[in-house]
């Protein structure tokens, strides 16, 4: 199912399962939206991929919409540019941002989308 939000609203707080496994659907990553670098990703993420952090940055990122860091850029379907037909091509060095969804971050119908929370249900 794609789910494309005008508006998320973000909750912050924890979710009260502590056994959910991750399936890798990639659906999260087709969701519009910011994926933001925090400091250090940059190198990591370039490292990873076998290219210079400044190669990283100009092909792969831009300015968030705040203007006060870096995002990594979408495709025109509002899906991550790091997203491939064999999942995350980051998945060793996956942003913060990625890893801590949906336990220490998410939003609400997060789980319409989401394969781990279907199967859970």
């Amino acid at each position: 199912m794609r789910v494309h939000p005008t508006r998320l609203t973000l909750r912050l707080l924890p979710m009260t399962t502590t056994d959910f496994s991750c399936e890798r659907c990639g659906n999260c990553c087709r969701i519009p939206g910011e994926v933001r670098l925090l400091d250090g990703e940059p190198e990591k993420i370039a490292a990873l991929l076998g290219i210079s952090t400044d190669a990283f940055i100009q092909s792969h990122t831009r300015l968030t919409r705040d203007r006060i860091g870096l995002s990594i850029i979408e495709r025109k379907d509002h899906s991550c540019s790091m997203l491939d037909s064999d999942g995350c091509r980051i998945e060793e060095a996956k942003p913060y941002q990625c890893r801590a969804f949906p336990l220490d971050w998410n939003y609400d119908g997060w789980e319409a989308i989401c394969a781990a929370a279907e199967s859970e249900l």
